[in-house]
């Protein structure tokens, strides 16, 4: 009995001081506090505004609108449309070329193949600049007299090539600009992912018979499952924050 009393006591929780509920109280309520402050209540009030006329300057100039601002968006705003248009076009882009690319790079640099280094490096420079330093770097090489345009053969600004002006490819060519960023992104996530796979499960796979394809696709693509809902957020997120690289 004394020594089964000795264990129940061992196991009981120790009670909260006053010091930890204080310690516990800052850690947990000043960030919530925060984060409702500075991200919830904006986005509430940003949702209750689009229902109302408002200036931006004065609050007593607010006017109840009802689903007017959004009847203007769907009837008589044609940028609506083609901005809607053109992430989605982003959107499949990246899910389907570029993040692809990336998975498939890492699956190489994580082989150990020739070189895999330099690769790593390489794709590795575009992920830790912003987008907005990456459309100024390839605004200068493809522009009127840019580096493209002096291999092309057109120098002058006079015969240069309108890449930018061009409706037919400057969306291709700008999603280009951003795959060369995202395709290195993914590139570290994925390899992150691939050096935390047990190698004996590949080992395994290959003993079964298993070729490279199917080990991929049956061992180590389920147990990349966190890795590639994390990477799927992430191109969404990249597909909808494409301002700064256009502008």
């Amino acid at each position: 009995m004394t020594l089964t009393a000795a264990k129940a006591k061992s196991r009981r929780r120790r009670a909260f001081t006053k010091a930890d509920r204080f310690t516990l109280s800052m850690f947990v309520g000043v960030p919530a506090f925060l984060h409702i402050v500075w991200v919830w209540i904006p986005a509430l009030l940003t949702i209750a505004l689009s229902f109302t006329y408002w200036n931006g300057v004065q609050l007593s100039n607010i006017r109840w609108a009802g689903l007017a601002n959004y009847d203007t968006i769907f009837t008589a705003s044609p940028q609506f449309y083609s901005a809607l248009r053109n992430n989605t076009y982003w959107l499949l882009w990246f899910s389907f070329i570029a993040t692809p690319l990336g998975v498939l790079l890492a699956y190489q640099v994580d082989r150990r193949i020739r070189g895999h280094k330099i690769y790593e490096s390489v794709y590795y420079i575009p992920v830790v600049l912003s987008l907005a330093v990456i459309g100024i770097i390839w605004r200068f090489m493809l522009g009127p007299t840019g580096l493209v345009q002096v291999l092309l053969g057109y120098p002058g600004i006079e015969d240069a090539i309108p890449i930018f002006g061009n409706y037919s490819i400057n969306t291709y060519v700008i999603l280009s600009i951003a795959s060369w960023r995202h395709i290195g992104y993914i590139m570290l996530l994925y390899l992150a992912g691939l050096k935390s796979v047990d190698p004996s499960l590949r080992e395994a796979a290959a003993i079964d018979g298993a070729t490279e394809w199917q080990s991929f696709r049956k061992v180590v693509l389920p147990a990349m499952r966190p890795v590639n809902v994390i990477i799927i957020v992430i191109t969404v997120i990249e597909s909808l924050r494409a301002f700064d690289l256009i502008y």
